[in-house]
């Protein structure tokens, strides 16, 4: 196969910092490139979720349960002072 050049431009830092952690991983940055540009033709996308912070599924799940307790008062308690939790605390078998 044919080889090519690619010149990308990038901030100092970054660069060094992509250089030292290809290094730690024993890949040179054209391996880590290359291997991006793979991963991105096979997906016919990017190969990874790129969003403003979409909670994951088990944070989707965690807030789900917590909406689903507020609207059941049998599963959930609220008290007017530490001192009242702690007494329904004790007195919890």
């Amino acid at each position: 196969m044919a080889q090519t050049n690619l010149n990308i431009r990038m901030d100092e830092k970054l660069k060094q910092e992509f250089d030292t952690l290809c290094n730690e991983l024993g890949l040179t940055m054209t391996t880590a490139i290359n291997v991006f540009a793979r991963a991105f033709v096979r997906k016919q996308g990017m190969p990874f979720d790129v969003s403003k912070g979409t909670p994951n599924a088990e944070t989707l799940a965690a807030i789900k349960e917590v909406q689903e307790m507020r609207l059941n008062p049998h599963l959930h308690k609220t008290f007017d002072s530490v001192e009242s939790l702690f007494e329904d605390l004790d007195n919890d078998d």
